[in-house]
């Protein structure tokens, strides 16, 4: 068995010889360390990115079998972004920017996190009707002027692509990325404005959540209608924090599930049955609104300090519930002990189906190389 068939086979509850060994990235920081400490060539450090050559020759050497993020991504957001300005600089270094979306964001040279937000342009219809909605308009040029990475090389889907990926011939698995229905929208608006906007202009609010959706559904359509072949979808949202979800629970279910419901159903039709989520934070009050929708793999499980795990949620909500992710990278950090610990705490999870190991994100960079690899090398014992 190859990846591939690995990872559909646990998914849909089928035997395996072994669990495929997943990783979700690594952060720009932790290359770095990694290339002056030898483990990294200046050629990776400076190519690197999800499923292309330089990432999966990196995964090797630890011991992964692919990264998840191995997608094909439609274009559906702002087509095209805004060009990124400085809008102040400070005395410490740190500057005012506004960035694609039009949002200003503080960034500092230090900083290695999110950049703060500052600012936002889209705050009411004027800007909406200006500066958005015709950036989100579809074309089918979002999709064929899309491409993924095949054998080492960028293959768009106009010039070769959609015949590789008709064959669906392929080692690893290779998923359809279908955008965001919420999280892109919160990413440009603010949480906070958001939130204001339902109250104080619910139609903007209503109308800025189906242009996505829209755009998300026909960008997905277009490239099913092609008879191209994708192992599973997914979609990115990143609502939720420590404390749970960043928009109302009942405001998702009555105005974004609906939406889900329309591209999982149209999924179905052609025969994809895994369908995975990205959301960071905890996600337990979406999580039955996305199962009831379509979507059936939660993904990056992140540990957290709210000690997110597929367990609690698999005994909630059976098999029809799956997950990728749910391992601890903090243990990356510690030491040999800290890592077998945290293989004992899997064993059991594991043992349920359904459910593919995978560090619950991009590993950061105080994680050691030899620890990653210890952990690939004993996960290959317990589950061969």
């Amino acid at each position: 068995m190859n990846a591939r068939d690995r990872m559909l086979a646990i998914l849909r509850y089928q035997p395996v010889d072994r669990l495929p060994l997943v990783h979700f990235g690594f952060l720009g920081e932790t290359l770095a360390l990694w290339h002056q400490q030898g483990h990294v060539s200046t050629e990776e450090l400076q190519q690197c990115g999800d499923g292309n050559l330089a990432d999966n020759a990196i995964a090797q050497r630890l011991g992964f079998d692919f990264n998840w993020q191995t997608m094909f991504y439609c274009a559906t957001s702002l087509r095209p972004y805004f060009p990124d300005e400085e809008v102040a600089t400070f005395p410490d270094g740190s500057r005012h920017v506004r960035n694609g979306l039009g949002v200003v964001v503080l960034q500092h040279p230090d900083a290695g996190s999110i950049p703060a937000e500052v600012d936002h342009l889209l705050k009411d219809r004027r800007a909406w009707e200006e500066h958005y909605r015709p950036k989100l308009q579809w074309c089918p040029e979002r999709v064929t002027e899309s491409g993924f990475w095949h054998g080492g090389q960028w293959v768009r889907f106009d010039q070769g692509g959609l015949a590789i990926l008709k064959t669906g011939q392929r080692d690893r698995p290779l998923g359809l990325h279908c955008g965001s229905l919420y999280g892109e929208f919160r990413n440009i608006v603010g949480v906070e404005n958001a939130c204001y906007m339902l109250m104080d202009d619910e139609p903007l609010f209503d109308e800025i959540l189906t242009t996505f959706a829209d755009l998300s559904y026909r960008a997905v359509e277009y490239a099913l209608a092609t008879e191209a072949k994708f192992d599973f979808a997914h979609f990115w949202e990143d609502i939720c924090f420590k404390n749970g979800p960043l928009i109302n629970p009942v405001i998702f279910a009555e105005k974004v599930a609906p939406h889900y419901r329309r591209i999982t159903r149209l999924l179905n039709q052609h025969g994809i049955d895994i369908v995975s989520v990205d959301c960071d934070g905890c996600i337990d009050k979406l999580l039955p609104i996305w199962l009831e929708n379509g979507v059936n793999t939660m993904f990056p499980i992140e540990v957290g300090t709210w000690d997110a795990s597929i367990g609690p949620w698999r005994q909630q909500y059976g098999k029809t519930l799956r997950g990728v992710g749910g391992v601890n990278k903090r243990v990356f950090s510690r030491d040999r002990n800290a890592v077998d610990a945290e293989i004992e705490r899997l064993k059991p999870l594991i043992e349920l189906g359904g459910y593919i190991p995978c560090p619950d994100h991009r590993l950061p960079g105080d994680n050691k190389f030899e620890l990653v690899q210890y952990y690939c090398e004993q996960m290959q014992k317990i589950v061969s």
